[in-house]
């Protein structure tokens, strides 16, 4: 048959060709961020440090270092800066995103008129990959049911995988993978690392999009879980710095101040200031504990190597691939380096906000396996002194320990002065213009029809090209916890206020506890570099000038109302959309449930099992919360019944007297928080109980956790059971009921605080 047809032409109607993407420029550079977290000005090898960071060190060699590079002072406001170019009240994120509060500069919210900077570029063209911690998901919202509308993807990135809150296991962390939950590839046993998964991933996505579309540029954005608590590392690791920090702080921080010196990171003139009364004299130091603040600093070093090699591997690949001489490269740390390790440390950071408190013995106890699985350690804050060289205090406080940061800027086609210092004031506000600047993109005036905010950064793009080209701005704020300080016509003013939530600090240092008693100090910005000479009670008028600047600069951008305890915001905290439930009920198959989502457990709890106990005996877990670090487990060993909790490391555990008899049955564990008891339960009968050994945990771990049914995950919560440890019964249902109710079990503030402090 002939398809040929005849007679005249039909009508052909237009062709309709689908809009064409938008593309980037040609030649627009490829964008790495990387993030350190706690990370101190003095602890890069670049930076002065004698701790091993080749590859970071390369990255400076080849391109500039900063060293009047700011922050705010702490995680989630410092990436909220980042990735928005505006400063972190003025788009909600003026603490931690654990805290969410109504007040406008504390909603933990960005709002919709400053689109961040992975959407902005995904709009203009760019492939937009995150790898790691996130911490800009408020508390609530980060269970397995959403909202995902401020998850990474809902921010604009394209792919994510990492964790969701301010820190995780690194030996066995809690992971996302775009919008749902995972789990990691390999287990503790397997010598499974999370900054080495991190950079596996990196790699991958790249990859992937590099292959699938060679001349697509992409943005990279790589916040790394190190150089937080808990200090993670292999000890081959460790092992190469063995004996490195003998000599104590005081002497690291004086030879760290001298390779600073010498290679002009800090200026000639600089003072070192005298060790402030609250850091321990380390000649003064019992022996046994010279050897445990060293051991802490080694694992700490063989911690950021490790990191660094990590990076490293990134790096490689797009030489690799021909990519890093296009590729924008900025490494930064999001806030100086962390005292909340107090002034001993500690060999699992849950003690604090399980008022469990450390002592030197229970910490050399641990000595041997410092940074090993069975720890979540931070060092002693004698470190973090020594690692801010030569800056005052650490962070959380807008002294400049808490805010000066490590800047590295690495672009071979645009940055010729290779190895160079860049001194010029800059911010994190500072980056967002800088990249879109560098990758030809404008600020969009619209995004989904709503109106943009201004920037309150300025692009350092000129700075990177031209060494004498002048700090884009000189005014800056700073508030965080009640500390508060500004940059101003070429001074700095910096108040004595002492926050709450390290018991340490609030105990030891010097300073007001009071607004109304705070007292400013005042220094010349450029050349007092380290805040060493209080210049307040010679230029009083100067003082008053700035103070009152604050003032203005804090009604601008949402900081008020202070309250360094937020006690008077209790009832303004935001709460879950859904309220968490007195009673839930729990089925085996589905992913861990996240601990936000559970009935709050401390005011009290009935936890029962609708399981099939097997003929030939019970073995495994029923349910389990946790590790050993902090957690519980339900579970059953040479067929009896067990409930183990792990306390911050603390162990309760009750055990039955008999094996379990075959067959359906009840089993469960009541805890009762008036008699301060555990009771186990079989067929709603009491079997045995034993007492409470302490304080039961407000959260049994600050980076989240999830209920395992039928099953563990990761890390055991004692060593009666390996996981995963499945239940070799059938486990029908879990129900964990809260019979006194929600208002019983409400935390007090305090304890809300300090949770959200040490989980930054």
């Amino acid at each position: 048959m002939s398809l040929v047809m005849s007679g005249p032409a039909p009508h052909t109607a237009a062709v309709h060709r689908p809009e064409s993407s938008p593309r980037p420029a040609p030649g627009s550079p490829d964008v790495v961020v990387i993030v350190l977290d706690d990370l101190g000005f003095a602890q890069l090898g670049c930076y002065g440090s004698d701790m091993e960071t080749p590859h970071m060190d390369r990255l400076a060699a080849g391109g500039l270092r900063f060293n009047r590079f700011h922050v705010t002072a702490m995680c989630s406001p410092t990436r909220a800066s980042l990735l928005t170019g505006r400063n972190h009240h003025a788009v909600g994120m003026g603490f931690l995103v654990d805290l969410p509060i109504s007040y406008p500069g504390y909603t933990a919210r960005l709002p919709k008129s400053a689109a961040p900077l992975p959407r902005v570029l995904r709009d203009a063209g760019y492939s937009t990959l995150a790898v790691g911690k996130w911490h800009l998901t408020p508390r609530w919202e980060r269970t397995a049911s959403g909202p995902f509308d401020r998850w990474p993807l809902g921010y604009g990135f394209e792919r994510y995988y990492g964790f969701l809150q301010g820190d995780t296991n690194h030996w066995a962390p809690h992971l996302v993978r775009d919008n749902h939950y995972t789990e990691p590839p390999a287990g503790p046993g397997d010598g499974y690392h999370l900054s080495e998964d991190l950079a596996d991933s990196a790699v991958r996505m790249i990859q992937d999009q590099h292959q699938a579309t060679p001349d697509k540029p992409f943005f990279l954005y790589f916040p790394l879980g190190a150089m937080h608590a808990p200090h993670h590392v292999a000890p081959e690791w460790t092992a190469r710095y063995r004996g490195r920090f003998d000599q104590g702080w005081e002497r690291w921080r004086e030879e760290t101040f001298a390779r600073q010196t010498a290679a002009g990171v800090v200026p000639e003139g600089t003072t070192l200031s005298e060790r402030p009364p609250w850091i321990p004299d380390w000649r003064e130091l019992p022996d046994d504990q010279r050897r445990l603040f060293s051991r802490m600093q080694e694992v700490y070093a063989g911690f950021l190597s490790h990191t660094d090699a990590q990076i490293g591997r990134v790096l490689d690949y797009l030489e690799r691939i021909g990519r890093l001489d296009n590729t924008l490269v900025l490494v930064l740390s999001d806030n100086g380096a962390s005292a909340e390790g107090g002034q001993l440390g500690t060999p699992n950071e849950h003690r604090f906000t399980a008022r469990s408190g450390d002592t030197v013995e229970a910490n050399l106890a641990a000595y041997e396996d410092w940074g090993g699985p069975s720890t979540y350690p931070h060092y002693a804050w004698g470190w973090a002194w020594a690692g801010n060289t030569p800056l005052r205090l650490w962070k959380r406080y807008t002294w400049l320990g808490g805010t000066r940061a490590p800047l590295i800027a690495h672009w071979p086609r645009r940055i010729r002065e290779q190895g160079a210092l860049r001194g010029q004031f800059a911010h994190a506000v500072d980056l967002m213009p800088t990249i879109l600047e560098a990758c030809g993109v404008e600020r969009p005036e619209q995004v989904d029809g709503v109106a943009q905010e201004p920037f309150d950064g300025r692009s350092l793009l000129g700075v990177l090209e031209d060494p004498s080209a002048p700090a884009p701005r000189g005014t800056q704020y700073f508030e965080m916890l009640g500390s508060r300080s500004i940059v101003h016509d070429g001074w700095k003013a910096t108040t004595d206020h002492v926050s709450h939530g390290v018991a340490d600090e609030e105990r030891l240092l010097p300073g007001s506890r009071d607004f109304a008693a705070d007292r400013w100090s005042l220094f010349r910005f450029a050349e007092d570099f380290a805040e060493a000479h209080d210049l307040a009670d010679e230029h009083p008028d100067v003082v008053r000038k700035l103070a009152a600047r604050w003032d203005e600069e804090a009604a601008a951008n949402q900081v008020l109302p202070l309250d360094d305890r937020m006690q008077e915001r209790l009832g303004a905290m935001i709460g879950p959309a859904w309220p968490i439930p007195d009673r839930g009920v729990y089925l085996p198959g589905g992913s861990p449930v996240h601990d936000e989502a559970l009935p709050l457990l401390f005011g009290g709890f009935t936890l029962t099992v609708d399981a099939e106990v097997p003929k030939e005996g019970a073995s495994g877990v029923l349910c389990a919360l946790g590790d050993l670090t902090g957690g519980f487990a339900l579970y059953a060993a040479e067929g009896r019944l067990v409930f183990a909790c792990s306390r911050a490391g603390d162990l309760d555990r009750v055990t039955a007297p008999g094996p379990l008899a075959a067959g359906r049955c009840s089993l469960g564990v009541r805890f009762d928080a008036d008699a301060l008891t555990y009771t186990l339960l079989v067929d709603e009968k009491e079997v045995a109980s034993c007492a409470l050994g302490g304080p039961f945990p407000f959260t049994f771990q600050h980076g989240g956790t999830g209920l395992c049914v039928g099953r563990d995950r990761g890390l055991p919560v004692d060593d009666g059971y390996g996981p995963p440890a499945p239940w070799t019964g059938t486990v029908h249902q879990v129900v964990i009921e809260t019979p006194h109710g929600q208002a019983k079990a409400r935390r007090a503030l305090k304890e809300e605080i300090e949770a959200a402090i040490h989980a930054d």
